[in-house]
């Protein structure tokens, strides 16, 4: 089959692999039609996520075709149709029984904090990812499902991570009805999540980025007010202008590692490695939110510890939530939300890309040139 593959820092390339195989009786072998690129996938593309290995296939977020399954799956058949959460996810043990699918216990052997991911390095798990014409799905009765006639290819495979992902943040934040809620970052997951806000009550969002493009999308696509990073010398300072001295009752960091900021923190994390990532965002945050309120944390950090302003938090009375989402139990609602009308996920996919071309979408991705948002990955499989 056709894949992307990791050849180190910025390069990535389409190459010959073997197909992937039945290894077990509870898989399923997925024939991939549509694929996105990630902001996750870019920590991984920068270099700056643990035990990413030469060759390995990146791919988190898939929609395809069952091609075949084991002898014990139940739910699927080949042909069907299906989205795949970025989750993978055994069902059954202390935490998938309590809804943490993200921190299943028994798919990834090399930590104990995250389950497994597809396509995000051996850190967790290795398992390869969807970003080729082939999928091998372990736990096929769990993760993944079929998709209902009426929902599209664009709208499911924004429900496999992003959109889910940003839904999941709101849902942190404990969004009050009339609260004031900002997000940091108008990437795919901070737009969801600003979105979502208004599902859960909010009176008021703010979505704060520096890139022009994506704060006109959030605009026409949250509904949102927004604040350019580059017009304020502070942006805490501004949060709390906006907020009549007090501060937000909600924060979605929906950033992570790769936050611009001070010179020192992105130098010693995103460039020397020193850090599990820039903590701008996180400070902003921590800093931007009133006393007593809610700090929801979407965007990806690595294991290093970073220079956060713990003890802020701490004397503010900040109650700090955080994980990754647990994708499947989002999609009951979201499903509900889509077949209402009330919000059309795939709307945030803004460029298709072959995926023989994949190394062309990662750099459009990453150096954000084209006002480039979400780029969905087409394998020609369909």
């Amino acid at each position: 089959m056709r894949a992307m593959t990791y050849r180190g820092p910025y390069q990535v390339r389409v190459e010959n692999k073997a197909d992937p195989r039945i290894e077990h009786p509870n898989d399923a072998i997925v024939r991939v039609t549509r694929a996105a690129i990630c902001g996750s996938d870019l920590h991984l593309y920068h270099g700056l996520i643990p035990d990413t290995r030469i060759g390995h296939t990146f791919g988190h977020e898939i929609v395809g075709v069952v091609e075949a399954v084991g002898s014990s799956v139940e739910s699927l058949s080949p042909g069907d149709r299906v989205m795949v959460p970025f989750n993978i996810s055994c069902g059954s043990c202390y935490f998938c029984a309590r809804g943490l699918l993200s921190n299943c216990h028994n798919v990834n052997p090399n930590a104990t904090a995250i389950g497994g991911i597809y396509g995000y390095s051996h850190s967790a798990g290795g398992y390869d990812g969807g970003q080729a014409e082939l999928v091998r799905v372990p736990f096929a009765d769990v993760g993944p499902a079929v998709i209902p006639d009426w929902l599209s290819d664009d709208d499911a495979l924004m429900l496999t991570d992003a959109f889910s992902t940003g839904y999941f943040g709101a849902q942190l934040g404990e969004i009050a009805e009339r609260e004031t809620v900002v997000v940091l970052g108008a990437g795919p997951v901070g737009l969801a999540a600003a979105r979502s806000a208004w599902f859960m009550g909010a009176g008021r969002v703010i979505v704060v980025d520096h890139l022009d493009y994506r704060l006109e999308k959030a605009r026409t696509f949250a509904f949102s007010e927004t604040v350019a990073i580059g017009d304020h010398r502070d942006v805490v300072v501004e949060m709390k202008r906006l907020t009549d001295g007090l501060g937000a009752d909600v924060v979605i960091d929906a950033v992570g590692a790769e936050a611009d900021g001070g010179v020192l923190q992105h130098v010693t994390a995103a460039k020397l490695k020193l850090q599990g990532g820039s903590p701008v965002a996180l400070n902003w945050a921590i800093d931007s939110a009133r006393k007593g309120g809610r700090v929801a944390v979407l965007g990806a950090y690595g294991p290093l510890p970073s220079a956060i302003r713990f003890g802020d938090a701490m004397n503010k009375g900040l109650t700090i939530r955080a994980n990754q989402a647990p994708v499947k139990r989002q999609w009951p609602r979201l499903l509900e939300h889509i077949r209402n009308g009330d919000v059309h996920p795939g709307e945030l996919l803004t460029h298709r890309i072959p995926l023989e071309h994949i190394a062309e979408g990662y750099h459009l991705f990453s150096s954000k040139l084209d006002d480039c948002i979400k780029p969905v990955i087409l394998t020609g499989t369909e």
